[in-house]
């Protein structure tokens, strides 16, 4: 038999352990995302893969907001998040401070996800956009590469907090390997 675990077996990190780990070099960008639960399920995401940062901007709202909470289930309190004013001026401190800029996107020319085992293990920004315009042409214009997750059926896109979940796993998986 294979037992499923209670809540209390998980063995998880508390809130204070979890803040002063090691996190793995990974900020997230969102940038106009107007869904409340997005946020929320970001933040939870941010936090189940140790990610460094999240920085929201645009019309993204910020916590704390009961709708935001609702799906981060108390993440917003454990992984460090700022709002940033100028997207553009944030992306270039990252870039300076040897980040490399990925924007998830559909454009002309993209590294299919399944192609990103060959990226180094360095710090990545990952810029996530509106759901129903996506990244902004400017970002795209400016990041050094454009991340695309293949898709086989009807539909041409993910929920953007879905897209983040795969996204995600594949830029952590380097850093446990």
């Amino acid at each position: 038999m294979n037992k499923k675990l209670k809540l209390w077996e998980l063995d998880r990190k508390t809130p204070e352990e979890f803040r002063s780990q090691k996190k793995f070099p990974i900020v997230i960008i969102l940038d106009d995302i107007r869904s409340l639960n997005n946020v929320g399920s970001f933040f939870r995401t941010a936090d189940s893969f140790n990610i460094e940062q999240v920085v929201l901007t645009g019309i993204t709202a910020c916590p704390p907001h009961k709708d935001i909470r609702k799906t981060a289930i108390g993440a917003t309190e454990t992984v460090r998040w700022k709002y940033a004013e100028n997207i553009i001026d944030e992306v270039k401190v990252l870039k300076t401070e040897g980040y490399t800029v990925c924007a998830v996107e559909q454009t002309e020319k993209t590294t299919f996800l399944q192609n990103v085992h060959g990226f180094d293990v360095k710090p990545y920004v990952l810029i996530f956009g509106n759901e129903v315009n996506g990244v902004r042409q400017d970002l795209v214009d400016f990041a050094d590469c454009v991340i695309e997750i293949p898709q086989f059926g009807t539909k041409h896109s993910l929920n953007v907090s879905v897209c983040a979940g795969i996204v995600l796993w594949e830029f952590c998986k380097k850093f446990i390997e």
